[in-house]
């Protein structure tokens, strides 16, 4: 049979052993453990900042205070609201600040919570990133799944940052604004940026007169054309990408013990409430198993949560570079997420004998989960480059975003991660597409539209959409399931 024929056609859900026979039974109970579970509460010192919307410089002053807090030696954890995988790398490799995401549409407040207390717990301070403008959700006329909600749900004092640039006492009118729209705002403080030192003096004087002890002034940043971080069609670029990074960051981080009030705000987070949360119950299971993550220039996109879930689980996970790399680590499934290997086509397509190992991994049953760019990796081609080719189809830069957002998918048919019609909320953010997508999930946004995406098979998972683990632990237990299954296998 064919390598794409055998990858990519439609199988029936299949018990091959006992273990897996188990491991599915379980899976189909009622998520009754949770419910069950008593409540507890951590005590999670946290600030979150926010803007007026996207383009205010909530993600510099967000780095040059991670970065200054780190300067002092403080031990840092630094969340993003949404779905966003790039602020996240960027604040953990580069700043020192380990990063993972806060999601209300992925996750129920209760996982939110769980995530933020588990996360947190070795840090001195926790820093949540706000996304868009506080008040901004999934639709023009909601606060759902906004920023503001995340910081209702999380019980985290929320720090508004203003850019002033252009402004007067006008920046009172629009700080009114946010306090006033709705009624607990949660709003403690406010940060102005690009402005210079004379014009905070006055415009703290005029927040102070205007709002008392309401909302606290706590800083500001003058204009630093020198430390602006690039961008590209995805966001903010990698980390290791960006020249002199580092020396930006600490001319940010020397700004901020300049002008900008830390004290202060460690203070506020200090004040958190207790986090409280009911703890999710995380499959451990007997057979450990080896999971090969591709990690590098190419290939580096991945929800922090979903990696340390499999290591709870019992995996061992262990990197390979599909850009460098002749063969593939001693694994027992594979794990390809998104990242740009359009920007390294030559070196991937060059690089015969990674080709070669993961067509063969997967011809001979090895489990995969490949998302986005990894998804596009095991087509035919990218624009012309000939990848893996155990999928069919090429891929091609469509010069705009093709899908974009949230979405929630629902399986068609059985498959490894999951049996038809079970769902699990996921993110598409893409610039190039597939000529064969795939058809085993169908996609759903808020608003109507739908799409049939994804190949899955008892084996497989490939498409554009990210999947956040938490959003249905089922589909991270059947990937460890399949990968346990193909260990016991070669084993005979």
């Amino acid at each position: 049979m064919p390598v794409r024929e055998h990858l990519y056609a439609p199988i029936q859900w299949k018990r091959k052993n006992k273990m897996q026979e188990q491991t599915t039974e379980l899976f189909c109970r009622p998520d009754t453990a949770a419910k069950e579970a008593p409540a507890l509460a951590a005590t999670v010192p946290r600030i979150l900042f926010t803007g007026v919307s996207s383009g205010c410089g909530k993600t510099t002053v967000t780095c040059a205070v991670l970065q200054a807090l780190v300067n002092r030696g403080l031990r840092l954890h630094a969340f993003k609201c949404g779905p966003d995988y790039i602020d996240p790398m960027f604040h953990e490799r580069v700043i020192g600040a380990t990063g993972s995401n806060l999601d209300l549409f992925f996750y129920d407040p209760d996982t939110v919570r769980y995530l933020l207390a588990g996360n947190a717990a070795e840090a001195d301070v926790s820093v949540l990133e706000g996304v868009m403008g506080y008040y901004d959700g999934r639709g023009i006329k909601t606060l759902e799944k906004s920023t503001y909600e995340v910081a209702r749900e999380t019980e985290t004092p929320a720090i508004l940052i203003v850019n002033g640039r252009g402004m007067a006492f006008s920046v009172t009118a629009l700080i009114h604004g946010f306090l006033s729209t709705v009624r607990e705002s949660g709003i403690c403080g406010v940060i102005l940026n690009n402005v210079s030192a004379p014009t905070y003096a006055l415009l703290k004087e005029a927040i102070l007169e205007q709002f008392g002890g309401a909302v606290q002034p706590l800083g500001f940043l003058p204009p630093m054309k020198e430390c602006v971080f690039e961008s590209r069609h995805l966001g903010l670029v990698t980390a290791g990408e960006i020249a002199d990074i580092k020396a930006k960051l600490n001319r940010l981080a020397e700004q901020a013990e300049r002008s900008i009030d830390l004290d202060g705000l460690l203070a506020l987070a200090e004040e958190s409430a207790p986090v409280r949360y009911v703890p999710v119950p995380v499959r451990k299971f007997e057979t450990p198993v080896r999971i090969a993550v591709a990690m590098d220039r190419a290939f580096c996109f991945y929800y922090r949560d979903n990696l340390d879930l499999l290591r709870q689980m019992g995996a061992e996970l262990c990197s390979f570079s599909p850009l460098s790399d002749a063969a593939l680590p001693p694994c027992d499934a594979l794990y390809l997420g998104g990242g740009y290997p359009e920007l390294y086509l030559e070196q991937l397509s060059g690089n015969v004998a990674m080709r070669r190992a993961v067509r063969t991994a997967l011809a001979g049953g090895m489990p995969c989960i490949a998302e986005c760019g990894g998804f596009m990796y095991l087509t035919e081609a990218i624009e012309g480059r000939p990848m893996v080719g155990a999928l069919p189809g090429t891929c091609k830069n469509q010069g705009k975003l093709v899908r974009f957002g949230y979405i929630t998918l629902t399986a068609k048919h059985d498959n490894m991660l999951c049996r038809a019609g079970e769902q699990i909320n996921a993110h598409e953010f893409h610039h190039y597409d597939a000529a064969a997508p795939g058809d085993a999930f169908s996609a759903c946004k808020s608003r109507g539209a739908s799409w049939d995406c994804a190949f899955a098979t008892e084996r497989l998972y490939a498409g554009y959409p990210h999947l956040p683990f938490y959003a249905n632990l089922h589909f991270a237990e059947n990937f460890y399931a399949a990968a346990a299954a193909y260990r016991l296998e070669k084993e005979k």
